[in-house]
């Protein structure tokens, strides 16, 4: 950029309301952005392990405690419970270490690790929005500072977070969550300097071995060479919507740059899928036939992101109907919405370009666990909102820079007022997130919970009778026993408990 060129940018910055913000400590913002992550999930520190788990892979399981060969040898061997998560059974191993079985130090992990992704993600949103802008001289701008600092709290402080924070054994989800932006952030450093293809080169083969790393963690990240693909085409610009035109020598380039991802993510995905089956937690096609399976998936992309809009009811446990429909209302009206919605950002991808990406990044990285393969009791579940809302974050950071302008086109009041909304937006999920987390204080508060908001939840009938039996208040647990079987007549489990229910005779499910 020559002289007059970089004056003509100042000049427009200056303009546009993009004053740098030198004053200001670099670490003072991201700074702000993990304090205030800490505080929302602060009474976390307060719960303990719940009966939906936690019991089955932290309490009554030794083979995790430690760091010695035989643990690890089992960290990296097992498919215990379904998942192949060897790197989260190591954070589980050495919180034992610290802690031993004192689920406050485990609870403290898991919220530093989250405070931590949302430090990362600021600086990603940083690079994302400047990327989008075409920001060449406004790295320093305040409007580029507090808008990737509100997407950070955005994702961060959101109520669909507490369940992956709250839930200690839903550590893989902070555990990949940080591995997952570090390979982004690694796949945008690689793309930053074309004009040094050796720096590109040890940036790109980082993002391969952090990938490694995340599918380590959480097999759900085997979608993100899909991700780097869109966000090859915007806001990095490397490739052009229409696929047909991916076939040039420099577009075929930047295609072969996902073949080692994909080669990498294959068998992982394989993996998932065996642990599953060992497992048993997979549905046949007879018991949940590929009609319902297509519903279920549309209506899970419409249900993450409403909730990300209005995050009331919220609920550990979205319980699938025993006599489950695709023509339900409530499904059929998310059906539609993601389909009015996937055709109106396609139509309008050239003038909205950042919010077609964001929904097909969302949606791809969502597609594992939409339903079209099945496991486990649940509808939906908000922990799969961990990674893929990071794209409606994004996009919120963006519509903050844009209301936040106050250039001569755009009066200042409309400026501050935009700041003082996305403050009162922040305060009012990171409250609502502050109470949210109280529903984990333990298994009596979390079934309890979850049965005010679905009654007919055989699952949750089965859980808390478990519980009250376990307490010796068996009258209860019979009560609750019957229920589950009025839900689920079939329910073998149920059925045992109920007729001895000083027992226990199987696990949570």
């Amino acid at each position: 950029m020559n002289r007059n060129t970089l004056r003509k940018s100042r000049k427009s910055s200056k303009l546009a309301g993009n004053h740098p913000t030198k004053a200001w400590p670099l670490w003072l913002v991201p700074a702000i952005v993990g304090v205030a992550t800490w505080v929302a999930f602060l009474p976390v520190l307060w719960n303990g392990f719940v009966e939906w788990d936690d019991y089955e892979n932290l309490l009554n399981n030794p083979h995790y405690r430690g760091l010695g060969w035989a643990q690890l040898r089992w960290m990296f061997t097992t498919f215990h419970l379904g998942p192949y998560q060897p790197l989260s059974w190591l954070t589980f191993g050495v919180d034992y270490l610290l802690w031993g079985m004192n689920p406050v130090g485990y609870h403290l992990t898991s919220i530093t690790l989250h405070a931590a992704n949302a430090v990362f993600f600021y600086f990603i949103c940083r690079r994302l929005l400047i990327a989008a802008l075409l920001l060449a001289d406004n790295e320093q701008s305040w409007r580029l500072t507090l808008s990737a600092a509100f997407a950070a709290l955005f994702f961060a402080v959101h109520p669909l977070r507490v369940e992956s924070v709250a839930w200690a054994t839903e550590r893989r989800d902070v555990v990949s969550g940080i591995l997952f932006l570090w390979t982004i952030h690694c796949y945008l450093r690689a793309n930053s300097d074309p004009s040094d293809p050796a720096s590109s080169r040890r940036w790109m083969t980082a993002a391969l071995v952090v990938f490694v790393l995340t599918l380590l963690s959480k097999a759900i990240a085997m979608t993100l060479p899909v991700v780097l693909l869109i966000l090859d085409i915007f806001p990095l610009r490397r490739l052009e919507w229409d696929p047909r035109r991916w076939f040039d020598s420099t577009a075929r380039g930047v295609l072969r740059e996902k073949i080692p991802f994909m080669i990498v993510a294959t068998p992982f995905a394989l993996l998932a899928l065996l642990g599953q089956q060992r497992a048993s937690a997979l549905m046949s096609l007879e018991t949940h036939e590929i009609d319902s399976r297509l519903a279920q998936a549309f209506f899970g992309a419409a249900f993450y992101l409403w909730k990300t809009l209005v995050p009331l009811k919220l609920s550990p446990l979205y319980e699938m109907p025993p006599h489950w429909t695709p023509w339900n209302s409530t499904i059929l009206a998310g059906v539609a919405a993601a389909m009015v919605l996937t055709v109106t950002l396609t139509i309008f991808r050239n003038r909205w370009p950042a919010s077609l990406a964001c929904w097909l990044s969302y949606i791809v990285i969502l597609a594992p666990v939409l339903g079209l393969v099945q496991a486990g009791p649940q509808l939906v579940a908000e922990r799969y909102s961990y990674l893929s809302c990071l794209t409606w974050a994004v996009l919120a950071g963006g519509a903050a820079f844009y209301l936040t302008d106050h250039s001569s086109r755009n009066p200042r009041w409309r400026a501050y007022g935009a700041a003082a909304a996305g403050t009162v937006i922040l305060f009012v999920l990171g409250a609502v997130t502050w109470k949210q987390t109280q529903i984990w204080r333990d298994t009596g508060t979390l079934w309890r919970h979850v049965l005010t908001l679905d009654p007919r939840s055989g699952v949750a009938h089965y859980n808390l009778g478990r519980f009250l039996a376990r307490q010796g208040n068996h009258a209860d647990a019979i009560m609750h026993y019957v229920e589950a079987i009025k839900v689920r007549p079939d329910d073998a489990d149920a059925h045992n408990n109920f007729r001895t229910p000083d027992m226990v005779l199987r696990s949570s499910r």
